[in-house]
């Protein structure tokens, strides 16, 4: 085998056999989810009307470190895992650094990214209960069209909810979506109690993650053998997304190596808590010291940088559970920015928590450096990056320089979420020199925090 390989794959028997639960290693818990109307700890009983019962256990758990994939999940798996890990050799010589970068590469699927991971999961154990139809959100399209390929597989109908202003940005997700047999709403919409409310209170609204929950939610629950499934956020949905980061463990330590920088894009938190949680085990077990783990967001919607840690709403309809989490305010919309996935308001509990007791650190760039990056990725590494996977690229370059300027050799492994075919109005506005950056300002944030539930 090369010593230096471009491509680290694992067999197609090492996909892993489990999942792995951080919330075990966990020397604090999250607290608990509250019931929205009664601002009391949430129990299982009061997620089963709207999550399939298996998911809920998952939300729920605690105690176990691992957890088995279930093997028709695993089988389906099987399609476009295990992913590769590959060394960015080509843009290490063009950055003149002596450090080393490695990239996670999940966009060897039709949705693009990393969703599938998780949407397999989710519409397993709905079809598995004996529903027959789900809803749910999208942001950017990636997990909508996770949710739709995964649905086809199964045999179960689907309505996704996507925001509007990414709707109007891609108009090709609609396409994708209907080619695997779901249905496509742009959010907010007049379908739903939620979305009219909306409407009038924020009229021409390009829409946010949260309004899209909202109705998606209200739509599972009016729906007879119907549940809503969610793409982020969610204890469970990061559990399902570690599949990432024990890959990539994995391929590491068939070259000997192993990070000393994390870097994940942060929006709800899917992609970012998969790929470093068993990293991050190491951590909080004390066997490994010294890696450092760095979330990127948008400075457009910057909920870990200038967010507040609250309990808040995870919709902007104020129907789902409370969480404790970062958070700008559930009605806090955000700039109409090209990166879809990472227009969420929140951020996981899981890893609020984990950011406010000093495990990780957060840093906000600007779309125009993010698109800077993303380009020059792809004329070194010849993959065109999704604009959410292209903050953690951004981040990655200057960490590479920051070598270059020190003469520190450190490995860096990011997470490349997916590809950027369906973003090419974005490339556009970004080589015509017509993107702008938005930053909001700290009273513009404020009437967000203004918004925050009082417990």
């Amino acid at each position: 085998m090369n010593s230096n390989p471009y491509r680290i794959y694992l067999t197609e028997d090492e996909i892993p056999r489990q999942w792995y639960n951080v919330r075990a290693d966990m020397k604090e818990q999250h607290a608990p989810y509250l019931h929205p109307a009664t601002h009391k700890p949430l129990v299982k009983e009061d997620l089963l009307p709207i999550f399939c019962d298996e998911l809920c256990d998952q939300e729920m758990n605690t105690t176990d470190r691992y957890i088995d994939i279930p093997e028709e999940v695993r089988d389906f798996y099987r399609i476009f895992r295990p992913s590769p890990l590959i060394r960015a050799y080509k843009l290490e010589k063009a950055l003149d650094t002596p450090a080393k970068i490695y990239y996670k590469f999940e966009g060897n699927n039709t949705s693009g990214s990393h969703k599938l991971n998780s949407a397999a999961a989710q519409v397993y154990y709905a079809k598995k209960q004996g529903l027959t139809s789900l809803t749910t959100e999208t942001g950017a399209g990636q997990w909508g069209t996770a949710l739709a390929m995964a649905c086809a597989h199964f045999g179960m109908d689907l309505t996704v909810y996507m925001v509007k202003v990414s709707f109007e940005q891609k108009p090709f997700r609609k396409a994708v979506i209907n080619t695997f047999g779901a249905d496509i709403v742009p959010s907010p919409s007049d379908t739903t109690q939620v979305g009219r409310a909306i409407l009038k209170a924020h009229p021409g609204t390009g829409g946010s993650l949260g309004c899209a929950i909202s109705e998606a939610v209200e739509a599972s629950i009016n729906t007879p053998n119907c549940r809503y499934v969610l793409g982020s956020v969610l204890n469970q949905v990061l559990l399902h997304q570690s599949i990432i980061g024990l890959e990539s463990k994995a391929a590491f330590e068939k070259i000997g190596e192993y990070p000393d920088t994390v870097i994940g894009c942060a929006g709800g938190g899917s992609n970012l808590g998969g790929l470093m949680a068993v990293f991050l085990q190491d951590t909080l077990n004390g066997t490994r010291k010294g890696t450092e783990f760095i979330a990127v967001e948008p400075a457009s919607c910057p909920s870990l940088t200038r967010g507040r840690y609250a309990y808040d709403f995870c919709d902007t309809g104020h129907v789902t559970p409370l969480a404790p989490m970062y958070t700008l305010g559930s009605e806090f919309i955000p700039s109409a920015n090209h990166a879809g996935g990472l227009r969420y308001h929140g951020m996981s509990p899981i890893l609020s928590k984990l950011y406010h007791d000093g495990y990780m650190k957060a840093v906000a760039v600007e779309q125009s450096k993010v698109f800077e990056a993303a380009t020059y990725f792809a004329k070194h590494e010849t993959i065109l990056p999704a604009p959410e996977s292209a903050h953690a690229i951004r981040t990655a370059i200057d960490e590479a320089i920051k070598c270059r300027e020190s003469g520190e050799a450190k490995t860096i492994f990011f997470g490349l979420t997916g590809t950027g075919y369906f973003d090419m109005n974005a490339y556009t506005s970004y080589l015509e020199g017509t993107m702008t950056d938005f930053i909001p300002t700290d009273e513009e944030l404020q009437k967000g925090f203004d918004t925050l539930p009082t417990i």
